[in-house]
């Protein structure tokens, strides 16, 4: 899902596929630190890739130059019978029924329908277990809200104006408990903000990247 954002540092993007990757977040969080290099990280992630994302910042703060979290929550209240329900669902009318159940209805309206598409070809293409492993890894995570105060670079709390999960509002307190927040909320886009205003979404990485040059 990151195709459009592999040119903006060439030779030193990186897109890692979570799935398999262990199966919590902080397992995911230490295999992909372990495969990049650097020590000044622009850690970007979507969802349950934010929340990955927060786990990287709080196991290797001294590498991490900023933090971008996409439609990403990083407070966590478990909800035992959502990931039950999804894993059933999964179990009986797989991936695609996922697809329809849960994910479809994040993008906004004004979403292109081959944009939609090309999202449903890509997420049909994990396997049920791996898209089991994903949920079970994203429902046990633990409640990081309170890392956001902590982290010592700039923090980019951005959503889709029509975002439904976790939402503008979320979104929007996240940025005011970091300590360098920002809130960015992006005009006729849902969830996925990066696949439905990809030039708007660049243009905002272009920024930050050419901020953190400068310094």
């Amino acid at each position: 899902m990151w195709d459009r954002q592999q040119g903006l540092l060439p030779g030193h993007a990186h897109a890692p596929t979570l799935y398999g990757l262990g199966e919590t977040l902080c397992d995911w969080a230490r295999v992909v630190l372990d495969r990049v290099s650097g020590d000044r990280l622009i850690l970007v992630g979507n969802s349950v890739g934010g929340s990955c994302a927060m786990e990287m910042a709080l196991l290797a703060e001294d590498r991490v130059a900023a933090v971008v979290l996409v439609g990403a929550k990083a407070g966590h209240r478990p909800e035992p019978m959502l990931p039950r329900e999804c894993l059933d669902l999964l179990e009986r009318g797989g991936v695609e029924a996922g697809w329809d159940r849960y994910w479809a209805p994040l993008f906004s309206a004004a979403a292109p329908s081959e944009v939609v598409a090309e999202a449903k070809r890509m997420a049909t293409a994990s396997s049920p277990a791996e898209i089991a492993g994903g949920v079970n890894a994203f429902h046990s995570r633990v409640d990081r809200h309170g890392i956001l105060s902590t982290l010592d670079c700039p923090v980019l709390c951005i959503s889709g104006e029509h975002d439904i999960a976790p939402g503008v509002a979320t979104t929007t307190r996240q940025a005011e408990a970091a300590r360098d927040g920002r809130l960015i909320v992006v005009p006729d886009s849902g969830h996925y903000v990066s696949l439905e205003q990809p030039e708007l979404f660049n243009a905002i990485l272009r920024s930050l990247i050419d901020e953190l040059t400068e310094r």
